[in-house]
């Protein structure tokens, strides 16, 4: 990771080094340092000294550990991931009397996400000029974006009568000088205007990158923006040696997600005249979708943002502090832009990285349409205990997660076939007994959510941002 005194862009910052840290030193920061940032080699920092106490010091200490244990176990996980994959889908061509090795970038191979909810079509009730449509869509190709290319094309195509207009697998992050950005682009024809989809792709469950990206609580500050979240907006496209996020840049073998797709998007708005667009994406797919909006915001890219309908997050992390937040929702009001931040009942990605009462780190800003495990929706200003590690929520969420797995046995009689639940669903339901949050935080719920959720109807549907009344 780059120095980011280096970078003349960003005059405060905080960025965590887990690959400097021994477990004897970070014990000891936490125990007995007198500071929670200044004087670790593994903390770098330039900022205001006012991060005082030991539970300050404990989330930074927890956000080291977390990305030490990733750092450690990242070559098995990415082994045991591409194993497991693979076994899913011979087990699947076994099942259907196929026996024949798979073949990963074929049309029929699954992701490990895709096999825990294997739903490929859209809900055929939810029509275009319904104001649950775009939300609906946008979680399907959210779950989409983690497949394949040929999957997504074939789903796209042949499944939702809709133009595909490609897939990359290699959008490439400066910092860690290899690619580590997914993400997915088509156009919804039958929606009048036409929709163009950009779908980022999330947090591949044995991907110890993304992880590590999704626990790490460094931030670097954005002049008259804000603090953002660092490993996000490197994976978007953060330019390294001073550059931060110029305007435009010469695009060689590197390819860098925002660039790209700004381009992409600026050739096929001006071929259709009256098309809109929309971005989303689960998980850290959530995060870039509205850190991309935020760098179109920050270059004044005013044709883009006029013709951008909304943003759709599903179980996103937090991306930046309140600074950022009060910036973005005067952006968001002058063009006119939704953001919808949709959290289904406990998933723990939406309570990190950490938000503490004083601002230092973490907040959500923007309608967070949240949902219980009964699908009952409501439009809050954040989601009922904002960081995941409460004891007071402790038993709760362990309560509800087995009424969680009670419920996926019963569902699919009560609400149809559509909604039966895969067998790795169901492992993944039992692991949420012991771990609550890490099944809520699957495709699975979200796809439901959205398709058969309550929700007074003119909360899906503002002309304006600021229309939406938050609890």
């Amino acid at each position: 990771m780059a120095a980011c005194n280096e970078s003349k862009f960003c005059d405060q910052y905080m960025l965590l080094k887990p690959e400097d840290a021994s477990l004897f030193g970070l014990v000891w920061y936490l125990l007995f340092s007198t500071s929670n940032t200044s004087g670790h080699g593994f903390i770098q920092c330039k900022e205001e000294p006012k991060l005082e106490g030991f539970w300050r010091r404990w989330y930074i200490f927890i956000s080291l550990f977390a990305q030490k244990l990733l750092l450690y176990l990242g070559n098995p996980m990415d082994k045991i991931g591409k194993m497991l994959e693979l076994g899913l889908n011979l087990l699947s061509n076994v099942l259907k009397g196929n026996f024949v090795w798979p073949n990963r970038s074929s049309a029929k191979f699954t992701s490990v996400v895709g096999n825990l909810d294997q739903r490929v079509e859209l809900d055929k009730n939810i029509r275009p000029s319904d104001p649950k449509y775009n939300a609906s869509l946008a979680m399907m190709a959210s779950k989409l974006a983690y497949e394949n290319e040929a999957f997504i094309q074939k789903t796209v195509r042949d499944h939702w009568s809709m133009e595909y207009l490609g897939f990359d697998n290699f959008f490439w992050n400066d910092y860690l000088e290899q690619p580590s950005t997914k993400a997915m682009m088509f156009q919804d024809t039958r929606a009048q205007p036409n929709l163009i989809v950009v779908a980022f792709k999330g947090t591949n469950p044995f991907d110890p990158v993304a992880l590590r990206t999704d626990v790490d609580l460094s931030w670097i500050e954005i002049k008259g923006v804000g603090n953002v979240h660092s490993g996000f907006m490197k994976a978007l496209g953060l330019q390294k040696d001073d550059k931060g996020w110029p305007k435009e840049i010469q695009q060689g073998s590197k390819q860098f997600a925002y660039y790209v797709i700004r381009q992409r998007l600026r050739d096929l708005l001006k071929e259709n005249k009256s098309a809109k667009f929309i971005l989303t994406g689960h998980s850290l797919g959530g995060a870039l979708a509205v850190l991309f909006v935020t760098v179109l915001a920050i270059h004044e890219e005013t044709w883009l943002l006029d013709r951008l309908e909304g943003v759709y997050t599903f179980g996103q992390p937090r991306v930046g502090n309140k600074q950022l937040g009060d910036y973005m929702k005067e952006k968001m009001d002058k063009y006119d832009v939704k953001y919808l931040r949709y959290v289904y009942c406990n998933d723990m990605m939406p309570r990190i990285p950490y938000d503490d009462e004083a601002n230092l780190f973490f907040e959500h800003w923007g309608p967070c349409v949240y949902y219980n495990s009964f699908y009952e929706g409501e439009v809050r200003s954040v989601e009922p205990n904002k960081n995941y590690f409460s004891l007071k929520w402790s038993i709760p969420k362990s309560l509800n997660a087995t009424w969680e797995l009670v419920r996926s046995l019963i569902i699919p009689y009560a609400r149809g076939r559509e909604y039966k639940e895969s067998w790795l669903m169901t492992i993944i339901r039992l692991v949420g007994l012991v771990i609550p949050g890490v099944a809520a935080h699957c495709p699975q719920d979200y796809v439901n959510a959205t398709r058969m959720g309550s929700l007074p109807l003119d909360l899906l549907n503002p002309i304006h941002q600021r229309d939406i009344k938050i609890d």
